[in-house]
């Protein structure tokens, strides 16, 4: 349970960081980027296995960048789901998922080596 929670609090950290660094996307705060950290987690469990079983034809086409689509499509549904959490468009939530994940890739990291 406490391993979920420091993820949780990384992930939050990490949305911070993401709107942070890029001027299209924007946070309200901790308690709201640790929100979004949730939802995205839940959404990651629950929609995106069955986005990547819908689509496998077009990500076995893509050479699986396919995959980098559908998780813009999970930010921007976080999006539309948090209040005080915005994604100014498309492009903006792609490097929003892909500065998000380098970021919690290092901070996850960083607390398994500890």
């Amino acid at each position: 349970m406490t391993l979920v929670l420091i993820r949780l609090i990384l992930s939050a950290i990490a949305v911070l960081i993401c709107t942070y660094i890029l001027p299209g996307a924007q946070v309200d705060g901790f308690w709201t980027a640790l929100v979004v950290a949730g939802v995205l987690a839940v959404v990651n469990i629950l929609f995106k296995p069955i986005f990547v079983i819908l689509t496998i034809p077009i990500t076995l086409f893509t050479l699986g960048l396919f995959l980098l689509v559908i998780n813009t499509l999970m930010i921007m549904l976080v999006s539309a789901l948090v209040p005080g959490f915005i994604v100014d468009g498309f492009w903006w939530a792609f490097l929003f998922s892909l500065v998000l994940s380098v970021i919690n890739s290092v901070l996850g990291g960083m607390s398994e080596s500890q």
